[in-house]
């Protein structure tokens, strides 16, 4: 990895020496455009939205370092590399004869179809120069003229002038002044239908059309928006955005510009007539859905049918679905004003369900109505097929599996009880490869891991009593019930696992996400505790020093034997060993100085805690905010917040329940001591859009666990780290922390998190973008049984320890998914005794992630 990241280094460091010779590929008479400039009223600007009016810009620069990297690999094709290819074959007497002497004709034909593509590869690769065209320059101050135009300054005047270098470069200022602006003055409208005005007048106050604020064209786009849909959510059935129209008269207004807003009728043609009518309110006379329409069934007579409520349902084939679950989805009601919204959500409703394909909802005149304003709305939709199959491969390498292969499978049953149920059941096994197997022997695939889960699935909030009035069908609600069961065999511990959920999920508005897991328990169950420190052997050295620092205390029998040719002291045997030396420091059978005695203190706090079987049972609710409208949108921000209670219900119920208490004061449930504490997240990103292709990207992170009552400590599955892909990239995951003790152990954890990130992202060529980014973060202990002071967050003074690393990276968009490498290096280690920044800033000591898709 080091060799490879020397190389991307070196493809840089050349990309900045061929700068000097970025005209290349400019004519004698030409000039290459290096710089745009805007001047508004004598003062330079910056604004992203004026600059992406001009016509012509210079080549793309790298961030930071200002090279345009892929005019320079452009500059690297040869513009005719099938003349050049021909030229160097036919350059040295009998170069060709010996070419195809050595290779054949065929395959010298194919190396310079070869040396063609792949000069057509870099044309298409990089970017050619930006040639100035004065013509594109003048067009460029007419659109900029326009844009001020459209901001309310209507005499806007504009020009230019381009400086000529004798270089072959090039450079634009572009001059505006802007004059006095136009506000706005008088709002009047001109509604002919009276339904509509009246409609209008209602929703007044709702208008982003204000006197007072300066003339903006965009401004009027959206009023026209929120009018069509003002209307059209309103009972106008036939309205469309194009019956709205603005007139302006700014003759003589002193610089005010007086609005009428004008709604004309509906326009209707007949044959060759075309006139005019009012606008009327139309209502919902009829609601059919049909639940197994197909194209082939489209003349076939209905054989099967119901009345839910006001609702119509058919089915040309037996009724497989309960009416009522589907009627439950549908939000067009007999009876009511039609609305675009109730389609919306109708559309919305059905495609959460993933029990049909895209519905088809249509709207017709109902031909019993004399007056013309009756609707039947007919809900059309094709069920997807009952069963879905799935399978999944996957190669794995982990802190304790050296190598590992997954198999996976799942089966999907949609309408499992006939209510739009989602059933699914999913498993999975994996064999791999470990040095710390517990019975290795010779076998390569020494460990293994079975799994399987089994969810279900309503589309509904299923409580004690009705939420409908908090939770409306609106908020798309949903509940799961999940349960899952995993087992490792010869891998760590040998950890059995069985977790179980009962949540709900709804969404407010298009931008939260509410979910709240009713029951969130996890039972975890070790095996094989004596394999302890074959797998944390960091523990194990330490332990072992200190029993070989006090030799003449210990048991012989704890050593592996003496071999006499070794002036070694011997080691601790795992299991037997380190158990009985630890048994001998518990009984006080051992007499260690005070350093050693806190050293062994944490390492058997550390075991016991990581050994004991775990049992979780508790809720949690999650708050999601997300701005984002689609994956292609680069401005957003997201928030998250998740609050989590365990143990309280069953501390509460201990006494009624007459559970017993252990040896530590505290209850057990099913002879495992169950988990009490109350944790809190909170994650908040932010994306800037900069502009062609670069990104600004912050993450700020905060959590804290809290136990309490039936616990001192927090569950090793459900504690903090830090460090890896996703994280503070200048360390391995769990390497990080807790503090400043260094990562004294293989996975450190702890029970307190704060991360910050900034990540600068920005597009090299094609397919292929980097990122320059600074991580801030460590974990802590806080207000549980660790002691130890370096790892304790114990005052402010403590922030200190926040780790930072710095770095850059590579990621390769596949549309569908993007591969991405990043390299981070150490900048500030709390850890270090001494040279704490940029101690370890180099390649030798950085650290390589290869992740899917972007951190945050």
């Amino acid at each position: 990895m080091r060799s490879v990241a020397t190389k991307i280094s070196l493809i840089l460091l050349v990309g900045i020496i061929l700068g000097c010779n970025a005209v290349k590929r400019v004519d004698e008479n030409e000039h290459l455009l290096t710089e745009n400039s805007i001047y508004q009223d004598g003062e330079k600007i910056s604004t992203k939205e004026i600059y992406g009016q001009l016509s012509q810009r210079p080549n793309i620069e790298l961030p930071l370092i200002g090279v345009p990297l892929r005019l320079h690999i452009y500059n690297t094709a040869k513009p005719e590399p099938d003349s050049s290819f021909y030229n160097w074959l036919y350059k040295k007497p009998k170069r060709e004869e010996r070419l195809i002497k050595f290779l054949s004709k065929k395959q010298v034909e194919r190396l310079g179809n070869s040396y063609v593509n792949f000069n057509e590869f870099l044309k298409e690769t990089g970017e050619a120069p930006v040639i100035l065209n004065e013509n594109k320059a003048e067009n460029s101050a007419n659109q900029l003229r326009a844009w001020y135009w459209n901001h309310g300054w209507f005499n806007a005047e504009t020009d230019f002038e381009i400086t000529k270098s004798k270089n072959k470069r090039a450079s634009i200022d572009y001059y505006v002044k802007t004059h006095q602006a136009y506000i706005l003055d008088s709002i009047e409208n001109r509604i002919v239908t009276p339904v509509a005005d009246s409609i209008y007048q209602n929703h007044k106050d709702e208008s982003l059309i204000i006197s007072g604020e300066q003339f903006n064209t965009q401004k009027f786009e959206a009023e026209r928006e929120r009018i069509t849909r003002l209307f059209r959510n309103n009972g106008l059935f036939h309205f469309e955005q194009d019956y709205v129209s603005f007139d302006a008269d700014t003759i003589n207004t002193n610089h005010k510009a007086n609005i009428d807003l004008v709604v004309a009728n509906r326009e209707v043609q007949k044959e060759d007539t075309t006139y005019r009518v009012p606008y009327k309110i139309h209502k919902i006379s009829e609601v059919n859905i049909f639940l197994d329409y197909e194209y082939a069934k489209r003349g076939s007579p209905i054989t099967d049918s119901a009345q839910v409520e006001t609702y119509n349902v058919y089915s040309f084939d037996e009724m497989e679905f309960k009416p009522e679950a589907i009627t439950d989805a549908v939000f067009i009601k007999k009876g009511e004003v039609y609305r675009d919204l109730d389609r919306s959500l109708t559309y919305k409703r059905m495609n959460e369900l993933r029990i049909f394909k895209y519905p088809n909802i249509q709207y017709m005149p109902d031909p019993r109505d004399t007056t013309g304003t009756k609707l039947i709305s007919n809900i059309f939709l094709t069920p997807k097929p009952k069963f879905g199959v799935d399978f999944n491969f996957d190669v794995s390498q982990s802190n304790i599996q050296d190598f590992g292969i997954g198999f996976g499978g799942s089966l999907l049953i949609r309408n499992v009880f006939g209510g739009a149920e989602i059933f699914e059941v999913a498993g999975r096994t994996s064999i791999g490869s470990s040095k710390d197997a517990a019975d290795s022997e010779d076998r390569f695939f020494n460990i293994s891991e079975v799994g399987a889960d089994v969810k279900l699935t309503f589309p509904k909030i299923a409580f004690l009593f009705n939420t409908e009035g908090i939770i409306p069908k609106s908020m798309s609600p949903f509940t799961t019930l999940s349960v899952g069961v995993s087992t490792q065999n010869n891998i760590g511990l040998d950890k059995q696992n069985v977790t179980g959920k009962y949540f709900y999920r709804w969404y407010p508005s298009e931008e939260l996400t509410h979910r709240f897991e009713l029951l969130d328990l996890q039972y975890v169950r070790n095996l094989n505790t004596g394999n302890y420190f074959n797998v944390y052997r960091n523990s194990y050295n330490r332990l072992n020093e200190i029993a070989q620092n006090n030799i003449d205390q210990v048991n012989p029998d704890y050593f592996e034997p003496i071999d006499p040719s070794d002036n070694n002291p011997p080691d601790l045997i795992i299991p037997d060993g380190t158990s009985g030396f630890i048994n001998d420091i518990n009984n006080n059978a051992i007499s260690l100085n005070s350093d050693e005695e806190q050293e062994a203190s944490n390492i058997i706090e550390r075991q016991d805690r990581l050994t004991e079987d775990n049992l979780i049972i508790g809720s949690n609710f999650n708050f999601i905010k997300n701005t984002r409208e689609n994956i292609y949108d680069e401005e957003f921000t997201q928030f998250r917040v998740k609050l989590e209670a365990v143990g309280n219900t069953l501390s509460l119920l201990a006494p009624v329940l007459n559970l017993k208490e252990n040896d530590n004061n505290t209850y057990d449930l099913f002879g495992v001591q169950f988990s009490q504490y109350v944790k809190t997240e909170i994650d908040f990103i932010k994306h800037w859009n900069l502009g062609q292709k670069n990104i600004l990207a912050i993450r700020a992170l905060g959590g804290i666990a809290i136990p309490y009552g039936n616990s001192n400590s927090i569950p090793f599955a459900r504690s903090f780290f830090a460090g890896g892909a996703n994280d503070n990239r200048g360390w391995q995951a769990y390497d990080l922390g807790p503090g400043s003790t260094g990562g004294v152990n293989e996975f450190n954890e702890a029970n307190m998190k704060l991360t910050f990130n900034t990540e600068y992202r920005f597009n090299l060529f094609g397919a292929l973008n980097s990122a320059v980014f600074v991580d801030v973060g460590n974990i802590w202990n806080i207000w549980d049984s660790v002691e130890d002071e370096k790892a304790v967050f114990s005052s402010l003074s403590d922030i200190k320890e926040l780790s930072v690393s710095s770095g850059f990276g590579f990621r390769y968009d596949l549309d569908f998914f993007v591969i991405r490498l990043d390299i981070g290096f150490k900048t500030y280690n709390p850890a270090a005794s001494d040279q704490q920044w940029f101690r370890d800033y180099n390649f030798g000591n950085a650290v390589y992630n290869v992740g899917i898709n972007y951190p945050f």
